[in-house]
């Protein structure tokens, strides 16, 4: 099975891109979406948050309150290396227990999307990596509408991760998510046509 890597900054339009491959007939595991369940009351995740970092990140009906959290791990270093050595073997465990079932399934490819695939050391495990991309200031102004953020707040959320332009020269394939919604549109499906040539070709 061919796997690509889908990643992006944040804010940059990966679930976009990821819902559109899935309407096209991709097989696609989002690591978004994973890192939401592994997080689900009565995952073990969700116990060690609550243990490392208290009462203060939990709802009152036990969910996990993502804005306390993340006021906590975006303006602590240390305190996101915490978080991350929590959800990242348990998001890995997952990722790997779908793929292992498209692989039994006999799907021929699959993309797997996560924000830090550089960042994480994991881009040498992907045939291709495909990156959203965004303009920096672009990016700020839509993470800031997209999560109701002040300008400092976004930044430090961006700072986060590697620079958009970093991951743009480290991608196989760039989508540039600069544009309108038909853009990209148009820049997916024609990337998604030509992963089909290469696949029937091989």
């Amino acid at each position: 099975m061919r796997l690509i890597g889908l990643t992006g900054g944040i804010a940059s339009g990966k679930s976009s891109v990821a819902l559109l491959l899935e309407r096209l007939g991709a097989a696609v595991v989002d690591a978004d979406r994973l890192a939401r369940e592994v997080v689900e009351p009565g995952e073990e995740a969700l116990q060690r948050i609550a243990a490392a970092f208290g009462e203060r990140v939990l709802n009152s009906d036990g969910t996990l309150n993502r804005a306390a959290l993340g006021e906590i791990v975006f303006a602590d270093q240390q305190a996101r290396r915490t978080l991350e050595a929590i959800t990242h073997p348990a998001i890995k465990r997952r990722a790997e227990e779908r793929l292992a079932r498209l692989r039994e399934a006999g799907v021929e490819t699959a993309f797997y999307v996560a924000p830090l695939l550089f960042e994480a050391g994991r881009a040498a495990g992907f045939s291709e990596i495909w990156v959203v991309y965004l303009e920096r200031e672009t990016q700020l102004e839509r993470l800031m509408a997209r999560d109701g953020l002040d300008r400092e707040a976004a930044l430090a959320r961006m700072a986060s991760q590697m620079p958009m332009e970093e991951k743009r020269r480290l991608g196989s394939r760039v989508i540039d998510n600069g544009g309108s919604r038909e853009e990209l549109e148009a820049q997916v499906l024609r990337l998604w046509r030509e992963e089909i040539q290469k696949r029937d070709s091989l």
